[in-house]
């Protein structure tokens, strides 16, 4: 159980589309290192939450780059990863990942359309559609639970969505207030935890459910 635990993927968006794309091409060079290297940082932030960014934010403090991570992993949130994606045949989990995935590309456009009255509050009624269709999907495969074998972990799986849907109307309130003191970055930082909340149901369904 113990080791288990330490080689479980943790979720985390600046370990995996920040970290581990450099690590992948260490491992072009040098296998036994990257593998090591990616190993402790999953087992470090597993310990400690949040320790990834904070590396990768001393690391551009150092250079004295002026990027904005918050924004730049929003932005990036987009791109497919390997750790948050379903590989089940059934319909049921085929819609969780692509409803997921939606969510996540629509978050993604943020930045880009923040400053654009219009087509923000398009993007807004967009990512509450993808909110309403990614809580049907996994109400859906909660109904597929027996045949799925997901019956036993059902208080974890009804715990995730709760916690799910609590960011999303966190997230709801942070664009009220959005449109009143005019932060950005909490619009960023809000979404980037909806985000995370939805990577964490998608890790949760894989954990369980294994793969095809």
């Amino acid at each position: 159980m113990g080791d288990d635990a330490e080689h479980s993927t943790v979720v985390s968006l600046p370990l995996h589309v920040v970290l581990y794309p450099v690590l992948d091409e260490v491992q072009k060079k040098d296998a036994a290192a990257a593998q090591t290297l990616r190993a402790a940082f999953n087992k470090a932030e597993r310990e400690n939450p949040g320790l990834t960014q904070e590396v990768i934010m001393g690391v551009l403090r150092g250079q004295g780059s002026d990027v904005n991570l918050v924004e730049s992993l929003l932005r990036m949130s987009a791109d497919d990863c390997e750790e948050y994606s379903l590989h089940r045949p059934e319909r049921e989990f085929v819609r969780l990942n692509d409803r997921a995935r939606t969510l996540k590309q629509i978050l993604s456009k943020i930045p880009d359309e923040i400053n654009d009255r219009s087509k923000f509050l398009q993007t807004i009624k967009d990512i509450a559609s993808a909110i309403k269709e990614l809580l049907d999907a996994v109400n859906e495969v909660f109904k597929s639970q027996q045949s799925l074998h997901i019956q036993g972990h059902k208080k974890q799986l009804e715990y995730q969505k709760k916690e799910f849907v609590k960011h999303s109307k966190h997230f709801s309130d942070t664009l009220k207030g959005y449109f009143k003191d005019g932060r950005e970055v909490s619009v960023f930082q809000s979404a980037n935890r909806l985000i995370h909340q939805t990577n964490v149901i998608l890790l949760t369904f894989k954990n369980i459910v294994g793969r095809a």
